[in-house]
């Protein structure tokens, strides 16, 4: 264990040890966990599951009250679920699937959200955080999913929506949280949250630890190993004025997951999919002294803020940061037809890429009257730059095999190949590969510049009418220079387009809304910054000229109710999603605007408390996806003559079935039980419909005890029937396969 890591177990086991001493005080009515405790101004942590408004000044209106699909995962069931990662906190909400990586489309979260890729669309406290990585929740208030196209509110892309992570920040009062889990396939993580006044309750410091390891049950070799610390201070408490600077550090090192390949079926069509092979759940196909994977995340924020009178505040937030990601993962490639008679090729997929950003955003928010009316406006300035940087590996194979390298057979298992062809059903991770790593040193570098100004309102015109309105409108710019290519070789782009977003919303009753609504988002070329798709990558305008953004346009009609005293909100929503002007390929080294896909959907949720004792958190998403106008089915810009149309086939990584049910019921004053079941229907991996994960269903259940006001147990069993399953579904080559059951014990303290 890293030094940095060492100490902040040190201080979680030491601070959870004095608290052990604390007094049983008169027991709570509600049970919950890392509850922050009273002390001078301190809130008490919210444990409801039902949340009124986003954080972000550009929702100019309670959620109650916005005409658009919106979801937000609160602390209190991040913690019910013991989520680990973002990925698990996603879980709850339907609609969305994770996509797989791989070299060309780097690996880290890739969230696809109503069926279009968001890798690049997610905000830390409403600012952009490009760059690939695998995303912590250590430092996280609450998670805000915005469904449908709104760059308008974000800018470019988000196509099917956006996730905004809301981060811990110094604030009023002093209290200490934390704990450790012990779990199943030695998880071991320890998290510190502390907040402290000073300067007469004027100021605060506030630092959350992170130190995290475990490996993945039912999955040989495969680990993860991540520490990180979050400091931030806030001056001005008190008054009109206040500045925050806060910094966020993560870093990780993992044993990456090589997946299962699909079985290569001899009609691989929509009409026959391939699924992945049947082997035993352990099967991995890596080379331990070869693989692995590191990132490093590094980003400091100040935010100014002043409130000119109650009616009006002004904020400016300026970011910078760095992400990092250094990775060579075996991938069992059956693209090319190699796995043959149980064999299989070790292909190697790699990438050094490191994005760095500098963001200055200014928002003044407040409401004024007009004629009469009420409105709630927030208008802003944006200007960024993001600069990415990829290069990679040769990884020299050594197999003396030539042109026939990568097409395994029976008799090159093992030493003939330099142990890169291994057994379909019995590889060996321990294999002593000979081959050789050279970094290549010549990388691809992508610069993008945005420039952009919006505004947002909501208008009263009675006590039962609101029209929202909203636009944006950016000048984006992209250059790129490839290090490879002699001369190296710089292309720029310059797309400068609006977006737009309205709405009417009529309340039949004060705690309820009826609203239809219009939104829009464009996609640049290049807008990725080469960290997402490949079908989003720089090069794409590289072979054709004069690309226009991606146009995506969202119809929605739906309804928003609090109910139970305001304790419940539900929520029902139907839409449809058209995204025109898709970047295809019509011809060879040609792509044009000619594609176009289609979403239509329903979703329902529900939040809150059924009763004091009783909070349920669940969803339903039906997705029914075409492509409409696929283009021509080729690679890396050569068009496959022979492939049939993909015209009419389902969108990839879209499930047309998905549910999410999470509930806890206080059965004791001091005990909580809860459970959840997760349901995904089937997924294809690809365009052409020709491999797919099928459908599952997951089932969780927790347990916990409040022992005093400063310490309490939680238990929580994942994936309770050991159901094997795949989470993810690469395009071609491989889909990832889920833990199986894994058990949790948390002891939370609070003081």
């Amino acid at each position: 264990m890293s030094s940095p890591r060492l100490l902040v177990s040190a201080i979680g086991m030491a601070i959870t040890a004095t608290s052990a001493y604390a007094a049983d005080p008169v027991a709570s009515n509600a049970v919950t966990l890392d509850a922050t405790s009273i002390n001078g101004k301190a809130e008490q942590a919210s444990t409801d599951y039902k949340v009124e408004k986003a954080s972000s000044q550009k929702y100019t209106a309670p959620l109650v009250d916005t005409p658009r699909s919106v979801t937000v995962i609160p602390q209190q069931v991040i913690k019910d679920t013991n989520a680990l990662n973002l990925q698990d906190a996603l879980r709850t909400v339907p609609g969305i699937t994770m996509g797989a990586g791989e070299g060309g489309n780097p690996t880290g979260d890739r969230p696809f959200i109503r069926g279009f890729d968001a890798q690049s669309d997610t905000y830390v406290d409403g600012i952009r955080d490009t760059g690939a990585q695998s995303r912590e929740i250590f430092n996280l208030e609450q998670i805000e999913v915005s469904k449908g196209p709104n760059s308008a509110f974000g800018g470019r892309g988000s196509a099917g929506g956006s996730l905004n992570l809301v981060s811990k920040q110094a604030k009023a009062g002093n209290f200490t949280n934390g704990g450790f889990t012990y779990g199943s396939d030695q998880t071991r993580r320890y998290t510190l949250d502390t907040n402290q006044e000073f300067l007469d309750g004027n100021a605060a410091f506030r630092l959350n630890l992170l130190s995290h390891d475990n490996n993945v049950a039912g999955r040989d070799n495969v680990d993860a190993s991540r520490w990180g610390i979050a400091p931030s201070l806030t001056f001005g408490l008190n008054g009109p004025t206040r500045l925050t600077v806060s910094h966020y550090h993560l870093e990780s090192d993992d044993t990456p997951d090589s997946g299962i390949p699909y079985a290569k079926s001899a009609d691989r069509s929509k009409h026959n999919p391939d699924k992945p092979v049947n082997v035993s759940r352990g099967t991995y196909y890596g080379l331990e002294n070869r693989d692995f994977q590191k990132s490093r995340v590094d980003t400091s924020t100040i935010t100014f803020e002043h409130d000119f009178n109650e009616n009006l505040s002004v904020r400016n937030t300026t970011r910078y940061g760095t992400s990092h990601i250094d990775y060579i993962w075996t991938q069992p490639d059956d693209s090319q037809g190699n796995i043959n008679n149980g064999s299989v090729w070790r292909r190697n997929n790699n990438r050094i890429g490191t994005t760095t950003t500098a963001i200055n955003q200014t928002d003044l928010f407040g409401e004024f009257y007009l004629g009469g009316l009420r409105n709630a406006f927030s208008t802003g300035v944006e200007f960024s730059r993001e600069d990415s940087t990829r290069d990679g590996y040769t990884i020299d194979t050594k197999t003396g095999l030539g042109a026939q390298n990568n097409r395994c057979t029976p008799s090159l298992i093992g030493a003939p190949s330099g142990y890169n062809c291994t057994s379909l059903t019995n590889p060996n991770a321990h294999d002593p590969w000979n081959g050789s790593i050279t970094r290549n040193y010549k990388p691809l570098n992508t610069v993008g510049t945005t420039k952009a100004i919006y505004g947002f309102d909501t208008i009263d015109l009675n006590e039962q009418w609101q029209v929202n309105l909203g636009a944006r409108f950016d000048s984006f710019e992209t250059s790129v220079k490839d290090h490879s290519k002699s001369p190296s070789a710089k292309r720029s782009d310059t797309s400068n387009f609006w977006n737009w977003q309205a709405g009417v919303v009529w309340k039949p009753l004060p705690n309820g809304s009826i609203y239809a609504s219009y939104a829009t988002s464009a996609t640049p070329p290049g807008s990725m910054l080469d960290n997402g798709d490949t079908s989003n990558a720089v090069d794409d305008f590289a072979l054709s000229n004069n690309l226009k953004p991606e146009e995506t346009t969202n119809y929605e009609i739906g309804t928003k109710w609090d109910l139970l005293d305001e304790r419940l909100s539900l929520t029902a929503a139907i839409f449809r999603t058209d995204k025109d002007n898709t970047r295809v390929l019509v011809s060879n080294q040609t792509y044009d605007n000619a594609g176009q896909s289609r979403v239509d959907g329903v979703e329902l949720s529900a939040s809150g408390k059924l009763t004091d004792k009783w909070q349920v958190f669940a969803g339903y998403s039906y997705l029914d996806s075409e492509l409409v106008k696929a283009g021509r089915s080729g690679r890396n810009g050569v068009v496959n003559g022979a492939a049939v149309s993909n015209d009419g086939n389902v969108m990839p990584n879209t499930p047309r079935n998905s549910f999410s049910f999470w509930s806890t019921y206080q059965i004791l004053p001091k005990a909580t039980i809860g459970g959840g079941a997760f349901y995904v229907d089937k997924v294809y991996g690809d365009v052409g419909n020709t491999v797919y994960v099928p459908d599952y269903w997951r089932y969780d259940a927790m347990a916990s005890y409040r022992l005093n006001k400063n310490v309490d147990f939680q238990l929580n069993v994942q994936n309770v029937f050991d159901k094997k399953y795949f989470d993810k579904a690469y395009a071609a080559h491989y889909a990832s396969q889920a833990a199986g059951r894994t058990v949790l014990f948390s002891t939370n303290f609070h003081f």
